[in-house]
């Protein structure tokens, strides 16, 4: 059913689901309930995806970072019972590659961490490019085979591994460890050592965590579908793209990448990715 929320409502929902409040608080906030909110998320997402899936192509990145970021569907994968459809619950990653130039993501991808995922990610990675680029990643083996399928001689790649010190015991161990040492890998072509980095990634993974309620560590704050998941990280990398402007370039990464001309506001992402009815 066509959501018929009035539109200042609608974008209220969106801007409360995009800065962080769980589907809870957005509804003791907006005062919509929650199957609304969640439907209007759905939608909203759906539409984010298509524009996301549209606009970023022939990008003029010359480095990309890639990571991936865990999260869970349902319940946390040592709870996944042989009763239980593993395709739909349990851990879930978000691929993810950003360029850290301009600041922007040009795709991701939410699904299982297999291999077939990290070719997938990768060769819709390598079809949005217009032209080589310096690309370093973690050192998640399935990611040399996927960037050979998807890039072939056609890329420089780089891999850099992080030593941390040993967690801490007691009142600090929440606290994130420190990093020891790190170790720079060339893995095809003739990236800049370095260059090889995923900093910029890594941070990304934490804007991502304070604006996603169901990516946040240590609470009750989960998905309980898959396609919520999917929908909530559409509408926040879309949301990321177009309409903030990130505090270092002062432009939204859509306006340094030459996506988009000006910053959009919600308003603007809401005509887009939900036509009025």
């Amino acid at each position: 059913m066509a959501n018929i929320l009035p539109r200042q409502k609608q974008e209220a929902v969106l801007r409360c689901l995009v800065d962080g409040a769980s589907v809870r608080a957005t509804e003791r906030i907006t005062e919509v309930h929650r199957d609304t909110i969640l439907r209007l998320m759905v939608r909203a997402g759906q539409g984010c995806e298509k524009l996301m899936n549209e606009t970023m192509r022939d990008l003029p990145c010359r480095r990309i970072e890639v990571d991936e970021l865990w999260a869970y569907v349902g319940k946390k994968q040592r709870h996944v019972t042989a009763e239980d459809d593993r395709r739909l619950v349990g851990d879930f990653w978000t691929f993810v590659a950003l360029d850290p130039e301009s600041k922007l993501v040009p795709t991701y991808l939410v699904g299982k961490r297999t291999a077939a995922n990290a070719v997938a990610f990768m060769v819709d990675l390598s079809s949005r490019l217009a032209n080589r680029v310096q690309l370093s990643s973690d050192a998640l083996n399935a990611y040399v085979e996927a960037v050979e399928t998807a890039f072939g001689a056609d890329v420089d790649y780089g891999q850099i591994v992080k030593s941390y010190e040993a967690e801490p015991i007691g009142a600090g161990r929440y606290s994130p460890p420190r990093v020891v040492a790190t170790e720079r890998t060339v893995m095809m072509g003739n990236p800049v050592r370095d260059n090889i980095c995923t900093s910029y990634v890594e941070r990304q993974n934490l804007t991502v965590r304070m604006n996603m309620r169901r990516f946040t560590r240590l609470t009750n704050a989960f998905s309980k579908k898959v396609d919520n998941l999917r929908a909530a990280v559409a509408l926040h990398f879309a949301t990321y793209n177009f309409v903030r402007v990130h505090r270092t370039t002062k432009l939204t990464p859509a306006m340094a990448a030459g996506v988009a001309g000006s910053p959009w506001t919600m308003a603007d992402l809401l005509h887009v990715t939900v036509p009025a009815n």
